[in-house]
């Protein structure tokens, strides 16, 4: 089975909740265990035969782009696409991505956790549907989308649910694969593949792949500070 060999990590956020700390160091930069939080994510990629990596950057680009350069380091390439205004995650996707005719990795920057692309690779490969998501099993669902299945297909999500009324435990753990199609879909100007894409999709479209590793978010300073203490790097 081929594996998929180009991914985007999105990196372009301005951390205002996570300031003072972002004011001299852009997010993707901020150091847990000693590596910056992209870099783990880049790691991860780097051992599982991931080839080529876009980071799709604005705030702070040029120090970012200092740090990963071409991703030889790493035994990667790394490119880059450049958001001079914020244009959405689903607006960064479509930039980056342009013409892609492959499936692609899709990750969101941000968060720490030590995804197996291969059984990703596999589950993907073997519905073919648009979507294949990462979802990741949470006590605290009504801080989160929770994910409605039937098998293993996400029917729909339920935003913020009590916990005695939440379909299951399992939220959007911030990492999909997308079809070509699925990046067609995508307008060019402004958008959320968050809030303005996935809903559009018939139920059944996005194929649920469950991440039972170590997943911390780090898009608050309380959040990053529990990653901070509790993350355990693998490499």
């Amino acid at each position: 089975m081929e594996m998929i060999d180009t991914a985007i990590i999105l990196a372009g956020g301005l951390g205002t909740r996570l300031r003072p700390l972002t004011y001299n160091i852009p997010k993707p930069l901020l150091p847990i265990k000693g590596q910056p939080i992209v870099e783990h994510a880049i790691k991860n990629m780097a051992q599982q035969g991931i080839k080529k990596i876009i980071l799709s950057i604005g705030y702070k680009s040029e120090t970012i782009q200092e740090y990963f350069g071409d991703g030889k380091k790493w035994g990667v390439h790394i490119s880059y696409s450049l958001e001079s205004n914020p244009l959405g995650t689903g607006g960064a996707i479509k930039k980056a991505l342009g013409n892609l005719n492959q499936p692609v990795f899709v990750v969101w920057g941000d968060n720490l956790m030590d995804i197996n692309y291969r059984e990703l690779n596999s589950i993907h490969q073997k519905y073919k549907k648009l979507v294949t998501m990462v979802l990741t099993e949470r006590e605290d669902v009504e801080n989160f989308g929770v994910a409605k299945l039937e098998g293993e297909r996400i029917i729909s999500f339920v935003e913020k649910p009590k916990r005695e009324d939440a379909p299951s435990n399992l939220i959007n753990a911030g990492a999909i694969v997308l079809e070509p199609q699925g990046v067609k879909k995508i307008p060019q100007e402004q958008f959320s593949i968050e809030y303005d894409y996935y809903e559009k999709l018939k139920p059944g479209e996005i194929i649920a792949f469950i991440h039972k590793g170590q997943w911390f978010p780090t898009d608050t300073l309380e959040k990053y500070k529990h990653a901070e203490d509790n993350f355990k790097p693998k490499l």
